[in-house]
């Protein structure tokens, strides 16, 4: 069985998803509806902002419904999708790619990304104790925890093609890049190198750093961060116009955080997640500032390289980035910045 072959049913497991068929369907062009028609609901997996709106007193805002599900991820998104169980999500730009090679027709509505992602990456490379691992030219024939159809997945590919490798080069160790099971992975030697991201990045190293565990920095940009929509919420003008209004909140919503790190770390991190106030200290400053760009052109060319990695890698077809896109949204969120100011 070929490597790409792998992959794929790999990925049918993890997303429970059916055989790969064509492109998404075509982009609807129909304008927006200017107000939320009276009876809109929507229901959104965005626990994120969820939160980051209720604490802001945004959500007052609101004009229609909101159902909340406690779902993020593309996995569980791309599951409630497939059930008519969620009308968006919250993710990276993994997702809509694979969801595109796999009959699930969706579009990115909204984008943010850190203003400095080389400072500020999502992901390091976690290095296993004793293992030589200074740049990632030193991954050449290495175990490498490795994640299909997920971000810690693409970032292990881009970071070997960064480094004039191939996948061939080295040897990638399925794993779910869930909880810590990263982590654990490098401690016990089942793997050598792996993504680490959020309070994992800090824990391996003060847990395991003493034994000789370090850290990689890769010096690629790894923070691309979508809302996410299928094709038939959005040819739906009432839900969509409910969409360009949370699109609005969602790009305020990330403003207020930027603005207000320690009711943040109050109120999210350490009042929701049960993290330490030093862990919610670390991921405010893992994270930076995030901002909400008003053009989307630089984000496709970045997208369209990732396609055509993964197709290229994986065995997969590459489509054009048009098709995962709905350019109705592109603007919203700045604009909604921009009025808020």
């Amino acid at each position: 069985m070929t490597l790409a072959n792998t992959f794929k049913i790999a990925l049918f497991s993890l997303l429970g998803l059916s055989a790969i068929h064509g492109p998404a369907s075509a982009q609807a062009d129909a304008p927006l509806l200017s107000k939320v028609p009276p009876g809109t609901v929507l229901t959104i997996g965005d626990p994120v902002t969820q939160k980051a709106l209720e604490v802001s007193g945004l959500d007052k805002e609101l004009s229609f419904e909101v159902k909340w599900a406690n779902i993020s991820g593309g996995p569980q998104t791309s599951e409630a999708f497939r059930a008519h169980a969620l009308d968006v999500g919250s993710v990276a730009e993994i997702p809509s790619i694979f969801a595109n090679w796999n009959n699930l027709p969706v579009r990115n509505i909204a984008y943010r990304e850190r203003r400095d992602p080389i400072a500020n990456p999502i992901y390091r490379f976690g290095i296993a104790p004793g293992v030589a691992v200074k740049t990632l030219a030193d991954f050449r024939g290495k175990r490498i925890a490795f994640s299909p159809g997920q971000a810690q997945g693409t970032l292990v590919l881009r970071a070997l093609h960064a480094a004039g490798l191939k996948s061939g080069d080295v040897t990638l160790v399925e794993l779910p890049s869930t909880s810590d099971v990263y982590p654990k992975a490098l401690a016990s030697k089942q793997v050598d190198i792996a993504p680490l991201g959020g309070v994992y990045i800090r824990r391996y190293i003060t847990q395991y750093g003493p034994d000789g565990a370090t850290l990689v920095e890769h010096g690629l940009r790894d923070d691309p961060s979508h809302l996410y929509a299928p094709q038939w919420v959005l040819d739906d003008p009432a839900k969509a116009a409910a969409l360009a209004e949370y699109v609005g909140l969602w790009a305020r919503a990330t403003e207020w955080v930027n603005r207000n790190p320690d009711l943040w770390i109050k109120e999210y991190y350490v009042g929701q997640q049960g993290l330490s106030q030093e862990d919610g200290e670390f991921l405010v400053k893992l994270t930076g500032e995030q901002i909400v760009p008003a053009d989307w052109s630089e984000v496709k060319k970045r997208h369209q390289e990732t396609i055509n990695l993964l197709a290229d890698e994986l065995g997969y077809k590459p489509f054009n980035v048009e098709q995962i896109f709905d350019n109705r949204f592109e603007k919203l969120g700045a604009a909604a910045l921009a009025k808020s100011q």
